[in-house]
């Protein structure tokens, strides 16, 4: 089964990685202060498909692509996996075992990445 997930564009030092994936739709948002990226006046982002097949070595790609001076993420999924990216670190998450998601989640904090931003309940389709 294919993957979903949200891929922001302003996110990435290497934008060759939006070639590799399935664009299914793009939505720009005014950046607020709650989204804590002042330097950036929106995010542009992509909704994108991923084949199963190609799941890991896109996971890794995006991990590679993710600019390195602020920190973001980057996650896509199905019914059975959850994959959250971060830049030099991936995470796959099985969604049957809930838990599994803490560590991507204190990972991303320790980052400075708001909590609300890295809530991976396994009930968010």
């Amino acid at each position: 089964m294919d993957y979903k997930g949200i891929i922001i564009e302003e996110s990435l030092s290497d934008k060759g990685i939006l070639q590799k994936v399935k664009i299914l739709n793009t939505e720009v948002e005014p950046v607020t202060a709650e989204h804590q990226t002042p330097w950036l006046k929106q995010w542009t982002m992509h909704t994108v498909e991923i084949p199963e097949v190609e799941a890991d070595s896109v996971a890794e790609a995006i991990s590679q692509a993710l600019e390195s001076e602020h920190n973001w993420y980057a996650d896509f999924k199905n019914d059975k996996y959850h994959y959250i990216v971060y830049r030099a670190k991936v995470f796959k998450v099985d969604r049957q075992q809930p838990d599994l998601y803490q560590a991507a989640k204190e990972y991303g904090i320790s980052l400075g990445i708001p909590e609300y931003q890295v809530d991976f309940s396994p009930q968010i389709k």
